[in-house]
């Protein structure tokens, strides 16, 4: 019986790759074909575009902005979401699924999704790109701490609450020094994250240097398509580099 089970739940999972397969439409064949086009374009890109790295800078300014603004909002809106939606601190019980949901929501729709549509609210620019990242950022980050709290000993929390101390003091002296670090941590990871993320929010005209990348795309400008995404290559790795020594420093 058990070997008939797990030969079913083999060809169930072999089926449902082969459905996916399908329904994506995977062709080896076709990916053989294009990539001497690929090629092609890829000699073409040298030499790179120089003559407009400080349009270039600006933009990516304008990128890293955007995601430590965003990041940050995120990250303070998410620790009193995180204690309403855990089920063991949670000071309104009735709240702990709404906020479960909301949160579920937030996380469910992508920042880029969030920057189309603030686009349409405050206009063109990084402002649409900022609030698309804080609001997909806070339903993560929220979700994480809150999972965190729900897993973390109660024992500091009761003891502090055995001395006739309220439920926020509580929580201030008790539940906060534990997942101060975690929320650090994972604020400089989605920091990071971010920042690479942003890069494709100008493609909606929510500014940074996905404005610029989408304009070589269209143009079929592969030189300063080249230059755009080594000089996004270098600015992701110095602040990976910069933000895990941090995180080393917060262990």
């Amino acid at each position: 019986m058990r070997s008939f089970k797990r030969w079913s739940a083999a060809i169930a999972v072999l089926a449902f790759y082969v459905v996916c397969w399908r329904v994506a439409q995977v062709d080896p064949l076709r990916l053989a074909e294009g990539l001497p086009k690929l090629g092609h374009w890829i000699a073409s890109a040298w030499p790179p575009a120089l003559h407009e790295l400080p349009l270039f800078g600006e933009r990516i300014a304008e990128t890293v902005a955007m995601a430590a603004i965003g990041t940050t909002a995120a990250m303070l809106l998410a620790l009193p979401m995180a204690v309403l939606a855990s089920r063991n601190i949670t000071p309104w019980p009735r709240l702990y699924y709404p906020a479960r949901w909301i949160l579920n929501t937030l996380r469910g729709i992508d920042s880029f999704i969030f920057a189309l549509l603030f686009v349409a609210a405050v206009g063109l620019g990084p402002f649409a790109g900022v609030i698309g990242i804080a609001l997909h950022t806070w339903g993560s980050a929220a979700k994480l701490l809150a999972d965190h709290i729900e897993n973390m000993p109660m024992g500091p929390l009761d003891a502090v609450r055995s001395t006739g101390a309220g439920r926020s003091t509580a929580i201030t002296y008790a539940v906060l020094p534990e997942i101060l670090p975690v929320l650090l941590s994972s604020g400089l990871y989605w920091w990071e994250f971010n920042v690479r993320a942003s890069t494709v929010l100008g493609v909606v005209g929510a500014g940074g240097i996905g404005l610029e990348l989408k304009n070589s795309m269209d143009l079929l400008d592969f030189p300063r398509l080249f230059t755009i995404i080594v000089l996004i290559l270098i600015v992701v790795t110095v602040l990976d580099a910069v933000s895990s020594w941090l995180r080393k420093r917060l262990v």
